[in-house]
C-alpha cells in the first residue's frame, strides 16, 4: 500500500501521525507549509526559543492564528493537541515528552541535537534528523539505540543525503553496482577560507535581499566553505557504506551531461581514486564561468552496466552513459528541503522505515584550520572564522584522533596549528561534560571494538 493510502487510512480512522518539531528555521517553515495540507498528519507543537519566530513561520505558511497557542508544560501541549491546536513552546523537553509519534530535530546545533534525539528515542518517539551535523558525529550510536527500542532514526527526505540514499537503494535493488554518488554545489578553492563577513560578497546577495534579517551568515557560510558538503557526503557514506576517497572531496566542475565520463575510476579514464565512493561536483569552472546544465541544487548516482545485454539496451534506449556504455548516470536536478519532509515522517511512522540511516561508520568530518591558529584561540565551529570541515575516512580519523567538526564549537586551541592542517584532540581543550562529547566517545569506542 502506498504511503499516501496509509495516510488516508490514518485520517479516516482519526489516528493521525502526531508530530513535534524542534527548531523553526527555513527547513521547518517549508514543512509547516505542507503538513497542514497532508491527510493523516497532525502537528502537535513546535519548540523554539524565539516564540515569535515560530509564530510567524506558522502564519507565513497559512496556519490560522486561532489554532496557534502557547504553553511550556507537557500537559498543556497534550491538551492543545486534543483541541486541534499547535502549541508553541520554549521548552523542547516538554514537547519531546508529549503524546507524539515523531520528533523532527532541525536545530542545526550538535549539542542540542544529541540531547533531543537521545531523549526522544528514550521516550518512544521516532526521530527524523534534519540536523545532519549531529548525524555525522553520532549517527551510528543513535541508529543503534533506535533499533534497540524498535524505533526509526532517519535522515530527512528533501535534504540531499536522503535523496541520494534513495537513488542508491533503487540502483542496488535493481542489481546495479554503485560507482559514485553525490550532489552539486557552488565551489571555488578559496571558499574554504570564507567567513561570515565575506560570505555575502561571494554569494552576491544584495543589501535589499539581506534587509529582512532572516539570513544567518554563519549557516550560509557553512554551505560555501565546503563544510556542509563534507557533512552531507559523510552522512551518505555512513548510511550506504560508500567509502570516501583518501583525498577527500575534489569538487570537480562537471555538467550533468558529463557525469558518467568523469565520475568513474582513474583506471577507466575518470578522476576517482576508487569505485564505490562519494563526490560533490561544482556548478562553475575554476575561472568562475558558469557550467551549462550544472547540478548545483541536485543529486546524482553513477552505476555500472555489468553485462553486454544491459549495455546494448542502454545504448538503444539512449540512456545517459559514458562513451564505453559501462558507466551510467542518473540525476535529479533539484531538492525541495522541508517541502518533502513528510515522506520521512510517513515512512517512519507507517512503515517503520528510514529514508537513510547511519548503521555504519566509514566516514568522518574532521576540522581543518582556515588560518594559522595559536594557543588560546577559541574555535567557532561550522561556517565560522576558524575551521572548515574535511571529509575523511573513519579509519584515518580514529587513528590520528582528528577533532570532529561537530565538537569544534568553543573548543580552546592549546598549541599552534598551521592553516589547512587538520586539528586533533591533542590540539584543543574540550568541555568533556558535553552530552555530545560523551556520546561521541561511545561511537569511537564502538569503532575500536572487535567485530564492528
Amino acid at each position: 500500500m502506498s504511503l499516501y493510502s496509509l495516510l488516508q487510512q490514518r485520517e479516516k480512522t482519526g489516528r493521525p501521525i502526531r508530530i513535534g518539531i524542534i527548531g523553526a528555521g527555513t527547513f521547518s517553515t517549508a514543512f509547516l507549509s505542507q503538513v497542514r495540507l497532508t491527510p493523516g498528519m497532525q502537528l502537535v507543537g513546535i519548540a523554539e526559543l524565539d516564540l515569535e519566530k515560530a509564530k510567524q513561520a506558522c502564519l507565513r505558511t497559512g496556519w490560522p492564528e486561532e489554532v496557534i497557542s502557547f504553553g511550556d508544560s507537557t500537559a498543556t501541549i497534550n491538551d492543545g493537541a486534543r483541541k486541534g491546536k499547535v502549541v508553541l513552546t520554549g521548552d523542547s523537553e516538554q514537547l519531546i515528552r508529549a503524546e507524539l509519534d515523531v520528533i523532527i530535530e532541525i536545530t542545526g546545533i550538535t549539542e542540542a541535537g544529541t540531547y533531543h534525539a537521545w531523549t526522544a528515542l528514550e521516550t518512544g518517539k521516532h526521530v527524523i534528523m534534519v540536523n545532519v551535523e549531529t548525524d555525522v558525529l553520532l549517527g551510528k550510536v543513535l541508529r543503534k539505540k533506535a533499533d534497540e527500542k524498535g524505533l526509526v532514526y532517519s535522515l530527512a527526505y528533501g535534504d540531499q543525503p536522503a535523496l541520494i540514499c534513495e537513488l542508491i537503494d533503487w540502483a542496488r535493488t535493481a542489481g546495479f553496482e554503485i560507482v559514485c554518488a553525490g550532489k552539486g554545489t557552488r565551489y571555488q578553492p578559496e571558499y574554504h577560507y570564507s567567513t561570515p563577513e565575506t560570505v555575502w560578497k561571494h554569494l552576491g546577495f544584495s543589501e535589499e535581499r539581506l534587509a529582512s534579517g532572516t539570513y544567518n551568515p554563519q549557516m550560509y557560510n557553512s554551505f560555501l566553505d565546503g563544510t556542509k558538503s563534507a557533512i552531507e557526503m559523510c552522512a551518505v557514506a555512513n548510511a550506504t557504506g560508500l567509502l570516501p576517497q583518501k583525498g577527500g572531496l575534489q569538487f570537480p566542475p562537471v555538467a550533468a551531461d558529463e557525469l558518467p565520463d568523469i565520475l568513474k575510476p582513474k583506471s577507466a579514464g575518470g578522476i576517482l581514486e576508487h569505485s564505490g565512493t562519494v563526490e560533490v561536483v561544482a556548478s562553475e569552472n575554476r575561472d568562475k564561468t558558469p557550467i551549462k546544465r550544472h547540478l548545483r541544487w541536485g543529486v546524482y548516482i553513477i552505476f555500472k552496466a555489468l553485462n553486454d545485454y544491459a549495455r546494448q539496451f542502454f545504448s538503444q534506449e539512449e540512456v545517459h552513459t559514458d562513451s564505453s556504455g559501462v558507466y551510467v548516470a542518473l540525476s535529479r536536478p533539484l531538492h525541495l528541503i522541508g517541502f518533502e519532509l513528510g515522506v520521512s515522517v510517513a515512512s517512519a511512522a507507517l512503515r517503520t522505515e528510514a529514508t537513510g540511516s547511519a548503521d555504519l561508520l566509514v566516514a568522518d568530518v574532521a576540522s581543518a584550520a582556515k588560518k594559522d591558529l595559536k594557543s588560546g584561540d577559541i574555535l567557532d565551529g561550522e561556517g565560522g572564522y576558524t575551521v572548515y570541515g574535511r571529509l575523511v575516512q573513519a579509519e584515518e580519523s580514529m587513528r590520528h584522533k582528528y577533532l570532529p567538526m561537530g565538537l569544534s564549537r568553543e573548543a580552546k586551541v592549546v598549541r599552534s596549528v598551521a592553516k589547512d592542517s587538520i586539528l586533533t584532540y591533542d590540539d584543543v581543550e574540550l568541555d568533556d561534560g558535553q552530552f555530545s562529547y560523551k556520546i561521541r566517545k561511545m561511537v569511537e569506542e564502538d569503532f575500536k571494538s572487535p567485530g564492528r
